[in-house]
């Protein structure tokens, strides 16, 4: 089963699913708030595709059981017509350009979540066996509901002909089109159980988006390691050199521009999708901060991986991880971030055992998948010279964040410190950023540290001394002696 989603949400879409057998329009509008209508609408077009999958149903036992024989029974009955419809459901049919099968194979995976009696059907008997139906598949584990299995779809698109069910079996594979367009799966059954006996599941974000209208977010584990990563401050609140803003332009510019730039005069032919780039400087110079901002900016999610959790101790799981932060990163179009990449990234050892020889497989299918990327890739580094340089001159920009100089660092010191908790004023902050090289990152523990001093005293002012001795916690954390 997929995972499940909030229980108001299932409520309002169940209700919508069953408003036009059982409840009338206006009461609903009463019961449900004016920015709910988007979930009714979607609940109505669910109903309508309810309906029809009931017809299909009725006609393939009807055919089954020898008591009206038809064939090309999937297209017996007109499918509802979405083409004017902006309900969530509608809008994943026609981007996607789900044929007519595979839309039966979608209502037929999402019915058990939304109107699981529409199956019951397929729990009766053959009077002869005294058995539920074989051919009509279903979950053999499950007692509460018939679960629909790959089996069950195969019949109910082709009923025991091999003929139609042979046609019909290359959607259903890992390799087809119901996985390939992220709709539907079968998922894997036992190693000696018939290929077509594992549980009929639809895609679990699909899911989530049907019934409450929201793209869900994925959640940071070890099989998915990418969290998303936020920003409260905008670009004015950041203190970079011109040199670095410049630089940086080029990927908001490629990410509002590469589409065109592909499909002028050829240039798609000889220029690899995706754009990369290389952020490297001392730790707290902004690296993390710019790749949230230009998301924020562009209106794309920004996912950091953990490249601890990248690399797995299983061969071939890698592989796996991957392949769901690249593929949900192409088609939500995520920006990836990288951090301390010269972890993985670094300039290559030789190989002096099989664990190496596995490491170099992993970091250079890693690689691939990144330089095959269509969207937009950011690695960050402390220093530019740990990159391995064959794969740093793939890179179509290298940003270098310096340590801020004075005037920088007296910005920074300057637009930190709280409305309510100000500076003594006097303290001398040209002083202070002339004194001490530290970059924003560590400029922001100290005010933390300074501040938090201040509210705890009372006065609400942060002093000099309580600068100065924050400013020695962090050298000292360098190892860095305060002088």
């Amino acid at each position: 089963m997929a995972d499940s989603v909030d229980s108001l949400a299932v409520a309002r879409a169940f209700i919508g699913c069953r408003m036009v057998t059982r409840v009338k329009k206006m009461e609903l509008e009463e019961e449900l708030s004016l920015s709910n209508m988007p979930l009714l609408e979607n609940g109505t077009c669910l109903a309508l595709e309810m309906e029809w999958l009931a017809q299909i149903i009725d006609l393939r036992l009807r055919d089954h059981l020898g008591q009206e024989p038809m064939s090309d029974i999937p297209y017996a009955v007109p499918a509802p017509d979405l083409s004017q419809s902006n309900s969530f459901y509608a809008q994943v049919i026609q981007r996607r350009a789900v044929t007519i099968p595979e839309r039966l194979v979608v209502i037929l995976a999402l019915t058990p979540h939304i109107k699981p009696e529409l199956l019951d059907v397929f729990t009766i008997r053959n009077s002869v066996s005294d058995k539920r139906f074989t051919e009509f598949g279903g979950a053999t584990d499950s007692t509460i509901a018939f679960i629909p299995t790959g089996e069950t779809a195969l019949f109910l698109l082709g009923g025991t002909s091999l003929e139609e069910r042979f046609s019909y079996y290359p959607m259903l594979t890992n390799e087809g089109s119901l996985v390939a367009k992220k709709l539907a799966k079968v998922e894997t059954s036992g190693r000696l159980d018939p290929v077509m006996s594992g549980r009929l599941s639809i895609d679990s974000n699909l899911l989530h988006y049907f019934l409450t209208g929201k793209q869900r977010q994925p959640e940071f584990n070890d099989d998915f390691p990418a969290k998303i990563i936020h920003t409260k401050l905008d670009w004015e609140d950041v203190v970079l050199r011109n040199e670095t803003r410049e630089s940086l332009s080029e990927i908001s510019d490629w990410i509002e521009h590469g589409n065109t730039l592909l499909q002028s005069g050829g240039l798609g032919k000889r220029l690899k999708p995706g754009y990369k780039s290389l952020f490297y400087g001392p730790p707290g110079t902004g690296k993390t901060l710019t790749a949230a901002l230009i998301g924020k900016s562009t209106g794309h999610d920004v996912y950091k991986i953990d490249l601890s959790m990248m690399v797995s101790k299983f061969i071939g799981e890698t592989e796996k991880n991957l392949s769901k932060v690249f593929d949900l990163a192409d088609s939500k179009q995520w920006i990836l971030f990288f951090d301390e990449a010269d972890a993985l990234f670094g300039k290559r050892t030789e190989v002096s055992s099989s664990h190496d020889r596995f490491a170099n497989q992993e970091v250079a299918y890693l690689l691939q998948r990144i330089e095959d990327h269509n969207g937009i890739v950011i690695l960050a580094s402390n220093l530019k010279d740990n990159i391995d340089q064959a794969f740093t001159r793939r890179f179509q920009s290298v940003i270098h964040f310096a340590m801020p100089g004075p005037e920088e660092r007296f910005e920074l010191w300057k637009q930190a410190f709280a409305d309510d908790v100000p500076l003594d004023p006097a303290v001398d902050l040209q002083l202070i950023a002339q004194k001490y090289e530290i970059a924003g990152g560590v400029i922001m523990n100290v005010i933390r540290y300074a501040t938090l001093k201040a509210i705890k005293k009372g006065d609400n002012l942060v002093s000099q001394s309580e600068l100065e001795i924050g400013i020695r916690r962090e050298l000292q954390k360098e190892g860095i002696l305060f002088i």
